[in-house]
């Protein structure tokens, strides 16, 4: 039996933030699933098969790793995949609040589930998706921002702007 972690988010689009991450949990678990959530209250600028597509050509090499999606409560799709834990990227104090808060109501629906914090790298601890979509849109560079995929495919979507 293998340990499997759950990264969920939005991944709208990954950053090497988040792969920093990933790398991060791949010491600690034998398998981790990079599960694209729903954009609830935000609109995404890829679809979700998009999203899933450029994790996956940004991942191919990092043996134990996968992407997946899902679009139920996150817990559930926890133990449908029968994992051991959430994994949750924290930047700074201000994610710590917000995050604590899912950990609690997610510990309150499954007690047997752990969210486990990782801090990325320094040089990413600014970083977020919102951010490189911003600086993308007025064709600013995100060179070592993001996956080489990811910087093709933001190119592609600002393009005729």
């Amino acid at each position: 039996m293998s340990n499997i972690a759950i990264y969920p988010g939005t991944f709208d689009p990954i950053t090497n933030g988040h792969i920093d991450v990933l790398k991060r949990t791949l010491k600690l678990f034998d398998e981790v699933i990079i599960a694209v959530a729903p954009s609830g209250k935000k609109q995404p600028l890829f679809s979700a098969e998009e999203r899933i597509a450029l994790i996956n050509e940004s991942i191919q090499d990092l043996k134990g790793a996968r992407a997946d999606s899902f679009s139920s409560l996150l817990v559930n799709y926890v133990k449908k995949m029968e994992s051991v834990a959430i994994i949750r990227g924290l930047r700074a104090v201000s994610d710590y609040e917000f995050e604590l808060q899912m950990a609690l109501m997610n510990r309150r629906l499954d007690s047997n589930i752990e969210t486990v914090f990782l801090m990325p790298s320094q040089q990413y601890i600014f970083l977020s998706s919102t951010l490189v979509k911003e600086v993308a849109s007025f064709h600013g560079s995100v060179c070592g921002l993001v996956p080489e995929a990811v910087e093709k495919a933001l190119k592609e979507k600002f393009k005729k702007q």
